[in-house]
């Protein structure tokens, strides 16, 4: 039985970077069941030379489909076949990752609070993975949501696996931050785009802006209507119904407040910085945005919301929760924040 290793990404945070074997294998569960049908065997963390690798044994050599799965793993920087049970010689095996546009758009970005983009890529690889569209891209372009979007961790990461992306923020400064670190990007790159802005209106008084960013790599692929596209709305998440009257997403991702910097407004009237409060009174908008059998990706911080708490709350409003044997991905964020996801999918 052929066995791999497969060597990590250093990780800017020392604290991520300590539990990324275990996040990966994790990660490579979650795909092992979902994308590769369970052809993948005592999956865990090891250590090489002084190295931590994530090992695995393949029932058979690895197709090219199942490398290029593996490839798109979060972490994953090298691979290699181990060529005897010694781990003794170790044999690079080519990774080829689904990337559109170059990773600095998701590097370039550094702030307080920022979500480390490690993380924020395998929460939308464990959420695809339980959505119905899993399988259809790179063929196809997704569309996915985040409804609390910052300053676009997440919209970044679906822009370099070709999606179009679309984020909600209620935080001005934020969104006029995002607005410009992309069209920099895209003017630095010589991309072809057009920004398209305007108030957005309700009730017939302005409460926020929106913003449309079409772009595409080059001038054929613009021509040719091959094209990305960003939506940003300045808003309340909790009028996501408004902006979205109808189920077009194949994936909401959400990296909920923690409860210590991040606050989302929940009531007209007040913020609020409790992940449950902010998910009472929005997620009946998100999940009617989402298309039948798309999934809902949340990570949040178990220091103010237990997980069975979550998962309650998210059976009550419709969804269905999609767990994995074997998958954990509880970690440390800092001293007042530990972190984990759940995946959960709208009924068909």
């Amino acid at each position: 039985m052929p066995a791999y290793a497969l060597l990590l990404r250093p990780a800017a945070n020392r604290l991520y970077s300590k539990g990324a074997a275990a996040l990966n294998t994790a990660e490579l569960a979650v795909l092992n069941q979902r994308a590769l049908h369970g052809v993948l065997h005592a999956v865990e963390p090891t250590v090489i030379a002084g190295v931590e690798y994530v090992r695995f044994a393949s029932e058979d050599a690895l197709s090219a489909d199942a490398i290029g799965q593996l490839s798109n793993l979060s972490s994953a920087f090298a691979l290699f076949r181990i060529a005897d049970d010694t781990d003794a010689g170790l044999v690079p095996v080519p990774l080829t990752p689904v990337a559109y546009l170059d990773d600095d758009l998701l590097t370039i970005q550094r702030y307080k609070g920022k979500t480390n983009e490690q993380f924020t890529k395998l929460l939308v690889n464990v959420t695809l993975a339980a959505s119905a569209r899993a399988t259809d891209w790179p063929g196809q372009r997704l569309r996915i949501l985040d409804p609390v979007c910052g300053r676009g961790t997440s919209l970044n990461q679906g822009l370099v696996y070709g999606f179009d992306v679309d984020g909600i923020e209620i935080d001005r400064a934020a969104y006029d931050a995002y607005q410009t670190f992309l069209v920099t990007w895209l003017k630095d790159k010589r991309f072809k785009h057009q920004v398209h802005t305007m108030p957005l209106r309700r009730e017939t008084k302005v409460v926020g802006r929106r913003l449309e960013i079409v772009f595409a790599r080059d001038k054929d692929e613009y021509k040719a209507d091959d094209v990305q596209r960003v939506r940003l709305a300045n808003d309340d998440t909790t009028h996501a119904a408004d902006l979205y009257r109808k189920p077009v997403f194949d994936a909401v991702i959400a990296d909920l407040p923690y409860g210590v910097q991040h606050a989302s407004r929940a009531k007209p009237d007040a913020r609020t910085r409790r992940p449950d409060e902010l998910l009472e009174a929005a997620l009946d908008a998100w999940v009617g945005a989402m298309k039948p059998r798309a999934a809902i990706g949340l990570s949040w911080n178990t220091k103010v919301l237990k997980r069975d708490a979550l998962v309650d709350l998210l059976i009550r409003h419709g969804l269905v929760e999609s767990t994995i044997d074997g998958a954990h991905f509880e970690h440390r964020v800092d001293q007042s924040i530990t972190r984990d996801l759940v995946v959960a999918v709208k009924p068909a």
